[in-house]
C-alpha cells in the first residue's frame, strides 16, 4: 500500500490529520510551506522577530512539533535552503544541521548538480534525503546513480505532477515511467509523489502504486481511511511509455541531462517565499 502523507508546514493541520484518519506515515515540508505557518506569519505584522536565524529557530520548532504528533520511524522531509548560487558545501552544512533537529528526518535536496553532491555525501554519511523538484525521467536516473548504494527508505525522489499538468504534460505519466524504469533496475530510491491538486492525482497515484505520496491539507481533509482504501483499490490510470524500455542506465550521475525549467522555476519561488519574510 502507498504511505500517506501529509504536506504541510503545520503542526494543527497535523493533529486535525491524524483526528481524522488516525495515523499519517509521515509528513513533507518545505520553505514555502514554513513560511505559511500562521506563526511564521506573524513576521509579517512585527509580532515576531524574523532574522534567518529566527526563521531557521521556527522551521526547528515546527518540525519538532510534527514529530512530537507522528509515531517513531515516521518520516518528515525538511527542505535546505537553496538558490541557483547554493553550493553543494552550503547544503551539506545546512541538511547536517537540520538532520540533528529530529529523529528519522530525510534532508530535502533539489535535483540540480549542487544538490545531487550534496546526496551522494550523505548517503554515505547514512543520512536520509528527499531529492525534490524532479521533472523528467533524466532526473530520476540522476538520483538513482548519486545515491546507489543506499538503504531502502534511505531515499526519496519527489516528482510534481501538478506542476507538469500546468504546462500540458502528464505528471501522473512521469510518475509511471520512473516507477516502471527504478522496478526494472532495482533501485532502492522510492518515489514520492507531490504537488497534489486534486482527488484524480491521489487516485491515479494509489492505483499505480507509487510507494509514497504526500497530500496537502485541504484536499487530504477530505478523504476518509474508506477512500483511500477505494482509490488503493482502482483501475490503473492508462499510462504507457515507449521510451521507458530502452532508458539506459549511467554510473556517473554527471553525465545526465538534469536541468528542467520547472525546476530552476520552483527553486526560484521556494527562494523568494523565504526571504519575503525579512523584506516585509
Amino acid at each position: 500500500m502507498t504511505k500517506i502523507y501529509l504536506d504541510s508546514g503545520d503542526p494543527h493541520e497535523t493533529k486535525q490529520i491524524l483526528s481524522a484518519l488516525g495515523s499519517l506515515d509521515g509528513q513533507t515540508t518545505n520553505p514555502s510551506l514554513i513560511v505559511k505557518n500562521p506563526e511564521v506569519q506573524k513576521c509579517k505584522t512585527g509580532e515576531r522577530v524574523c532574522s534567518e536565524e529566527d526563521l531557521l529557530g521556527y522551521y526547528k520548532d515546527i518540525v519538532t512539533d510534527i514529530r512530537s504528533l507522528l509515531d517513531a520511524g515516521e518520516s518528515i522531509s525538511v527542505e535546505v535552503y537553496a538558490d541557483e548560487h547554493t553550493s553543494a558545501d552550503d547544503m551539506i552544512e545546512q541538511g547536517t544541521l537540520m538532520n540533528e533537529w529530529i529523529p528519522d528526518a530525510h534532508v530535502k535536496l533539489p535535483i540540480t548538480a549542487a544538490g545531487l553532491e550534496a546526496a551522494h555525501h550523505f548517503v554515505k554519511k547514512g543520512i536520509n534525503v528527499n531529492m525534490t523538484l524532479c521533472f523528467s525521467l533524466e532526473q530520476a536516473m540522476a538520483v538513482h546513480s548519486a545515491t546507489k548504494g543506499c538503504e531502502q527508505g534511505q531515499v526519496y525522489i519527489s516528482p510534481f505532477i501538478g506542476r507538469l499538468d500546468d504546462i500540458g504534460e502528464s505528471g501522473i505519466q512521469l510518475i509511471a515511467d520512473i516507477l516502471s524504469v527504478y522496478r526494472s533496475i532495482d533501485s532502492n530510491v522510492e518515489v514520492l509523489s507531490a504537488s497534489i491538486r486534486n482527488n484524480q492525482h491521489v487516485q491515479d497515484t494509489l492505483a499505480l502504486g507509487c510507494d509514497r505520496i504526500t497530500i496537502p491539507f485541504n484536499i487530504l481533509k477530505e478523504l476518509s481511511s474508506d477512500k483511500l482504501t477505494a482509490m488503493h483499490n482502482a483501475d490503473a490510470p492508462d499510462v504507457s511509455s515507449s521510451s521507458v524500455g530502452s532508458f539506459a542506465e549511467k554510473e556517473d550521475w554527471t553525465l545526465y541531462n538534469i536541468t528542467h525549467p520547472l525546476t530552476d522555476k520552483g527553486l526560484a519561488k521556494f527562494a523568494q517565499d523565504w526571504k519575503s519574510i525579512f523584506t516585509a
